[in-house]
This record gives C-alpha cells, structure tokens and sequence, in this order.
C-alpha cells in the first residue's frame, strides 16, 4: 500500500513535470502553414477546424476550403500551387499530427471547449506561430492532472481513461 508520504512525492513530482512543456521540433508538412499569418486575416479558428459530432476532434480542413481565399490569394507560389492540384484531385491534405493522446485515453475537444477552454489554453499561442510544433505538455497524464487541478476538474482515472 502506498504511504501518505510517497503519494505526496508523487504528486509533487508529477506537479513539476507537469510545469515544463513538453517541445518538440515541428514535424515535416506536406505544406508550409502559418497559422500566424492565417489568424492575422481575421480567421478564427473554428472557421478552419470545426468539431463535428461527436466532438472528440476538431477537424483539418479540406484542401477545398483553403481554396476559397487561394483560388486568388498567392496562387502563384508552388505551395498553393500543390494545394490548388489537391482540392481539383479531392485528396485530403496528408498533415502530419502534431498532438495525439495515449490509447486507452478517452478525450473530447467539445467538452473543453464547453467547459470554457481556448486553443491557447492547450496548445499555446498557436495563433502567433508560423510553424506547428509542440510547445506545451498537453497530452502527458501530468499536463492534464495539473491542468485538472488548476480548473477544479475531476482528477478521477476513470474520469479519461477506458472503461469509464
């Protein structure tokens, strides 16, 4: 049985842990993509990720979509170029994921963004970035807990994980 006193450590550790991001370089896109420059024009970013039902996820949007500004706006360059022969082909764009949470993790977009959460709030000041990295602790068991913790949100393991 786990003593008060290791219980404390661990709590305390995973609390530490929990404070240092967890970066990573940003992977290799089929695309170069600045959501910077795209937040700049006024875009919010439901308006390119919607989160369709059920609401686990928010969604990328179609090569189609992005047409909608680029059929005109630098349509010249080769990386809109390359966009313009997807959407004529219906080929989704192929974006490297960039967050993923642990199988056996159950995880919705729609509850934290019902619970009043914003994009910053997890996956830092993406709207300032001109590339797509990691850069904060987001899908680790520590990030959540603390985060849980600084909301008042249940901590409870059968809160996220299987067999809920």
């Amino acid at each position: 049985m786990m003593t008060r006193a290791l219980a404390v450590t661990i709590a305390a550790a995973a609390s530490l842990i929990a404070q240092q991001p967890e970066r990573g370089p940003a992977p290799e896109q089929p695309l170069p993509f600045s959501h910077k420059t795209h937040s700049a024009t006024g875009l919010k970013c439901q308006e390119c990720h919607p989160n369709p039902d059920p609401g686990e996820r928010m969604t990328l949007p179609a090569a189609s979509k992005c047409m909608a500004c680029h059929i005109t706006i630098a349509k010249d360059r080769p990386a809109i170029q390359k966009l313009t022969e997807l959407a004529k082909s219906k080929q989704s764009i192929p974006w490297v994921r960039v967050y993923s949470v642990a199988a056996g993790v159950y995880w919705s977009h729609r509850s934290h963004l019902e619970a009043g959460l914003a994009c910053d709030d997890c996956h830092g000041q993406i709207a300032q970035a001109d590339v797509t990295a990691k850069t904060t602790n987001v899908t680790t068991m520590a990030g959540c807990i603390d985060c849980h913790r600084k909301k008042q949100a249940n901590t409870g393991c059968e809160f996220c994980h299987e067999g809920k």
